[in-house]
């Protein structure tokens, strides 16, 4: 036996810790796996808030004037892009609007971190709209004639009387009479409950004379969307088919 052979060398370097090396590297996942879920929350929320500022905007009802048609806790769907492209409001649309300067014509006092939070919640139509923003229905556009009530008991556009059948059951069309040609570029409103409604009637000695301006349209609401079981399309009625053109200053 040759005692003299020499040996292999035997690799005396530290052998890594396989077991440490593992578990930094399921940490290092389970963190990044952590991170997916707010990233893809974040994406959805920032994808729903330029929705909601651009397209469609979600709009929870806060109160009774526009019942039947709209119910408090209803969420309506807003299309800001209804008159964006030429398009004006017409007689018999669901609007929503900020009646800032035509119904409201002093600051609402909430601070801006209230203001932001808030503002946010609704975009979403998870929190009641800003004071500031109504919603109700087109009555009388920029020149037209309006005046309650007729004989009957009936508002006329021009001279023509309007069979409202969405008003709420019981309502007269109005219990204060007036008369008024809405000026160009503004717009006569009135909610479908008129006994609760305060609109255009209510604000006819303010600036304005109770109308408002085209420009302040938010948007058309076209659709409810919550309740599920309420979920249907607002169209706008015919009511307003006969109606003729404005001819003149008073119609």
């Amino acid at each position: 036996m040759d005692t003299d052979a020499q040996l292999p060398e035997r690799d005396l370097s530290p052998t890594p810790d396989q077991g440490s090396e593992q578990r930094s590297r399921s940490a290092r996942f389970l963190a990044g796996s952590g991170r997916r879920p707010v990233a893809l929350l974040v994406c959805c929320l920032v994808f729903l808030f330029l929705l909601s500022s651009f397209v469609i905007q979600p709009f929870l009802i806060p109160s009774s004037s526009m019942e039947n048609t709209l119910h408090i806790g209803d969420r309506v769907l807003v299309n800001k892009l209804a008159y964006r492209f030429g398009g004006t409001p017409r007689r018999g649309d669901v609007v929503v609007f900020d009646g800032t300067g035509s119904f409201v014509h002093s600051n609402t006092g909430d601070n801006p971190v209230t203001a932001l939070v808030r503002g946010a919640g609704a975009a979403l139509g998870l929190a009641r709209p800003a004071d500031t923003d109504y919603v109700k229905r087109v009555i009388g556009v920029g020149g037209d004639h309006v005046t309650c009530c007729d004989k009957r008991g009936r508002i006329k556009v021009n001279g023509k009387a309007v069979s409202e059948g969405y008003l709420h059951p019981g309502d007269a069309p109005s219990s204060v009479d007036f008369d008024i040609v809405v000026p160009e570029g503004k717009l006569w409103v009135m909610g479908d409950h008129r006994a609760r409604s305060s609109d255009s009637r209510d604000h006819l000695g303010d600036p304005g004379g109770g109308t408002v301006p085209v420009d302040e349209v938010i948007g058309r609401a076209d659709w409810i969307s919550w309740p599920f079981d309420r979920w249907t399309s607002l169209h706008t009625p015919d009511a307003f088919d006969a109606i003729p053109a404005p001819a003149g200053p008073h119609g």
